[in-house]
C-alpha cells in the first residue's frame, strides 16, 4: 500500500489534554474518564493523610447548631429548613439539608462528617487542577496539591460546621469550570448548567456570590478587554443573584444571627483601616504558613494609629505598581483575591467579628488567587534554571509534602474542643472566647466526670474571661453570657449557690431582658429553697423568651411544689414537651404530676413511656414507671419488669429494690400466682 504523505497536524494544547472528554453540560457525550477519578483518588489519599489527625475528633464549638438538630430531622424538618429563616443557625438551606441527609445515613458519628469535608475539599483541589488547566497554565497539578495541603485549609475541611466552606468551594469551582467551557461554545446547556451550579454554592454560602466578577477578572486578563456582548451580558443575572444573596444574609447575619450593636458601629475609615490589614494578613498566611491559630487577636482600628495606615496606602500603591506592568496576571491575582475576600473584609458585618476580624476559614477560596500564580512561578523558575530537566514531578512532591506535613500538625488542634481551646489559649492567651470555650468544655467534663478539679478550673477560666473582656467594649452581651456561665459552674459547685446568684444578677445588671440569666437565677433561687422568687424569675424569662423549653420545665417544678398549684404544674410540663417532644424530664416530670391527680394514672403511665422511649436508660423513669403499674389493676408483672430494668440500670438503687420486693410479694399473694 503506497505511504500517503499526511498534512501537519495542527499542534495539540497540551494544557487542555485531560479536560477535553469531561462531560460538564453536555459538552460531549463521553462520560468522564475513569484516569479523573483515579486523580481524584489520589488526592483523596493525600487529604486523608494530612487530615488523619483529626478524623475522630469531636464535635467542637458550634457544631451542634450544623448537625441536624432533633426537631428538624424529619421531613416536616427538612421543609422548615428551606421555609423558615429562624430553624437554622444560619440560613443555608442546601448545607443544612446536606447535614439532614448525613444525620440520616450515619446520626451522630463524627467520622461521617469529617469524611464528607475531605472528599469535598479532594473534589475542589482536583477542579482546581482542571480549571487551571483550562486557563493554558502549565501548574495546574501543584496548585491544585497545594490547595489540598495547605494548612490554611485545616479550619475550613478539619470542622464540622465548615462544610459550608468546602461544599460550597464544590459548587463555585464547579460552576466555574463549566462556565469556561460555555465561553468557548457558548452552549446554552453549559450556560444553564454553570448557573444552576452558582445557585446552588449560594445557597450553602453566600461568598460564593463573588464568582460573576471573578469571571470577569479572569476574561479581563485573557483578552485585555471585557466585550459587553461576550463577556458582561450573559453575566448580569449572575451578578444581580449574587447581590441579592449577599445582601440578604447581611440581613440575616444583622437582624436573626446578632451581627449588631455598638460592636459593629465602625465608621468607613476605620473599616477601609480593616481591609487593608486583612488582604495583607491573608496573603502573608498563605505565602509563610505559622502560627495558625483559631482565634487571632482582635484588632482595634483606629485612624489615630499612624502605621495602621499604612496598609491600605500600600494596597493602593501596589496596585498602581501592578497595573503599569506590562502583564496584566500580576494585577488580575489581586484583583481576584481582594474580590473573593470582600465579603469578610469589614464592609459587611459577620458575627465571627465579635472575636476576631480574622479567620482561616474566611480566606478558604480566596487563597487560590495567590497559590495559581505562585505554582505558576514555580514551574516558571524551575524549568528556566533546568530546561532539559522535568521539574514538575520534584516540585508536585516536594512542595505539597512539606505543605501536607505542616497540615498533618495543624489537624491535631481539631481532635475536641479541649484541645482546641487549651492550644487556643497557649496562641492567644488574651482571647477572652477562647477562655471562656476552655471553661465551657472543663465545666460539661468535670460534670459528665464529677471531677472537682476541672470544676476549679472551669470557674478559674471564667474568671480569665471576665478579666479580659474590654471593659469599654460595647459588646455587653458577651459579658452578660461570661457572667451566666460562670454562675452556672458555681451552681455546681456544692455550696456555690450564693455565688451563682451573684454571677446571674451581675449578668443582668449588664443586660436586664437576658432571659437565661433570669431563667438560671430561678434555678438558683430553687435550689436554697426561695421557691416563690425562682418561681417570678422563671415567668419573667418566659416573658422575654417564650421558646425556653428548660424553663417552662423548671417553672412547673417550682409549681408543682407549692400546694394547689398541681395543675399549672402540669401546664408548664406540657408547654415544655410542645416546644421540645423529645424533651425526656419534662415527659417523666409530666408522669410524676399526673400520677399525683386523682383519675389521671392512666396519662402518667403514657408519660413515663414516652420518656423511656427518649431515654430508655434513666433507671429513676423505669422505677416511677413501675410504681404506677402497681397501683393499676392486673399489671404487677410489668411492674416487676420496670424495676428489674432500673436494677439493671443502677443496681444500688435501693428504692427500685424495695419495690421490686413489693411487686414480687404481692404477686406471689395474688390468686392464680403459681402460674405467673
Amino acid at each position: 500500500m503506497p505511504t500517503t504523505v499526511r498534512k501537519h497536524a495542527k499542534p495539540r494544547n497540551l494544557s487542555h489534554a485531560n479536560t477535553d472528554r469531561i462531560q460538564i453540560g453536555g459538552e460531549t457525550s463521553k462520560l468522564i474518564p475513569l484516569r479523573h477519578f483515579a486523580n481524584w483518588s489520589g488526592i483523596f489519599l493525600a487529604v486523608l493523610l494530612a487530615y488523619w489527625p483529626a478524623l475522630r475528633g469531636g464535635l467542637l464549638w458550634d457544631d451542634t447548631g450544623h448537625i441536624t438538630a432533633p426537631r428538624l430531622r424529619s421531613l416536616y424538618g427538612l421543609w422548615r429548613i428551606w421555609f423558615d429563616l429562624r430553624s437554622t443557625q444560619q440560613y443555608y438551606p442546601l448545607l443544612h439539608s446536606a447535614f439532614w441527609l448525613e444525620h440520616r445515613l450515619w446520626g451522630d458519628a463524627v467520622l461521617g462528617y469529617h469524611l464528607v469535608n475531605l472528599a469535598e475539599h479532594a473534589v475542589s483541589a482536583y477542579l482546581v487542577v482542571l480549571i487551571v488547566r483550562r486557563l493554558g497554565l502549565r501548574c495546574g497539578w501543584l496548585a491544585g496539591l497545594i490547595f489540598a495541603l495547605h494548612p490554611v485549609c485545616v479550619e475550613a475541611v478539619a470542622w464540622i460546621s465548615e462544610q459550608k466552606s468546602t461544599l460550597s468551594a464544590l459548587f463555585y469551582l464547579a460552576s466555574a469550570l463549566t462556565y469556561l467551557h460555555f465561553d468557548r461554545s457558548r452552549r446554552r446547556s453549559q450556560y444553564l448548567a454553570a448557573f444552576g451550579l452558582f445557585w446552588l454554592a449560594l445557597a450553602t454560602k453566600t461568598v460564593t456570590a463573588t464568582l460573576p466578577a471573578a469571571l470577569l477578572v479572569i476574561f479581563w486578563w485573557q483578552r485585555g478587554r471585557l466585550e459587553w456582548r461576550r463577556d458582561v451580558r450573559p453575566l448580569l443575572s449572575w451578578l444581580a443573584l449574587g447581590a441579592f444573596a449577599g445582601l440578604f444574609t447581611a440581613w440575616i447575619e444583622r437582624n436573626l444571627v446578632g451581627a449588631q450593636g455598638a460592636d459593629f458601629q465602625l465608621s468607613l475609615a476605620q473599616r477601609v483601616l480593616l481591609a487593608g490589614r486583612i488582604v495583607f494578613f491573608y496573603a502573608a498566611k498563605i505565602l509563610w504558613p505559622s502560627h495558625l491559630m483559631f482565634t487571632y487577636p482582635h484588632w482595634q482600628p483606629d485612624p489615630r494609629v499612624w502605621w495602621q495606615l499604612l496598609y491600605p496606602l500600600a494596597l493602593v500603591v501596589l496596585a498602581f505598581v501592578l497595573w503599569r506592568l506590562p502583564r496584566r496576571g500580576p494585577l488580575a491575582a489581586l484583583l481576584l483575591f481582594c474580590g473573593t475576600l470582600f465579603p469578610v473584609l469589614g464592609f459587611l458585618n459577620v458575627y465571627p467579628f465579635h472575636f476576631s476580624y480574622v479567620a482561616d476559614h474566611f480566606q478558604y477560596l480566596a487563597s487560590l488567587a495567590i497559590i495559581v500564580p505562585a505554582a505558576y512561578l514555580l514551574m516558571t523558575g524551575a524549568r528556566r534554571i533546568s530546561p532539559t530537566k522535568a521539574p514538575g514531578p520534584a516540585l508536585v512532591l516536594l512542595i505539597p509534602a512539606i505543605l501536607g506535613m505542616l497540615t498533618w500538625r495543624q489537624s491535631h488542634m481539631y481532635r475536641d474542643s479541649m484541645t482546641l481551646y487549651r492550644t487556643t489559649v497557649v496562641q492567644n492567651p488574651n482571647s477572652w472566647m477562647a477562655h471562656n470555650n476552655l471553661a465551657a468544655t472543663l465545666l460539661l467534663q468535670s460534670e459528665a466526670m464529677q471531677d472537682p478539679a476541672g470544676l476549679s478550673e472551669a470557674l478559674t477560666e471564667f474568671q480569665t474571661a471576665l478579666r479580659l473582656h474590654p471593659k469599654d467594649s460595647p459588646a455587653q452581651y458577651n459579658v452578660a453570657r461570661v457572667h451566666v456561665d460562670l454562675g452556672n459552674a458555681w451552681l455546681q459547685k456544692p455550696g456555690g449557690e450564693p455565688e451563682a446568684i451573684a454571677e446571674y444578677r451581675a449578668a443582668l445588671l449588664v443586660e436586664p431582658e437576658y432571659a437565661q440569666a433570669h431563667s438560671n437565677l430561678g434555678l438558683a433561687l430553687a435550689q436554697i429553697g426561695r421557691q416563690q422568687e425562682a418561681i417570678t424569675e422563671y415567668e419573667t424569662a418566659l416573658r422575654i423568651n417564650p421558646r425556653l423549653e428548660n424553663t417552662y420545665n423548671y417553672l412547673g417544678v417550682a409549681l408543682a411544689g407549692v400546694p394547689g398549684r398541681l395543675s399549672d404544674a402540669i401546664a408548664e410540663y406540657q408547654a415544655a414537651i410542645n416546644i421540645r417532644p423529645d424533651y425526656a424530664e419534662a415527659h417523666n416530670n409530666l408522669g410524676i404530676a399526673l400520677a399525683q391527680t386523682p383519675g389521671k394514672l392512666p396519662l402518667a403511665i403514657s408519660e413515663f413511656q414516652a420518656a423511656l422511649r427518649i431515654q430508655p436508660d434513666n433507671a429513676e423513669t423505669h422505677d416511677d414507671l413501675g410504681v404506677c403499674l402497681m397501683h393499676t389493676p392486673g399489671r404487677l408483672a410489668e411492674a416487676r419488669k420496670e424495676f428489674e430494668a432500673a436494677l439493671r440500670i443502677q443496681p444500688d438503687y435501693a428504692e427500685a429494690r424495695k419495690n421490686l420486693q413489693d411487686a414480687v410479694s404481692q404477686i406471689q399473694r395474688s390468686p392464680g400466682a403459681s402460674t405467673q
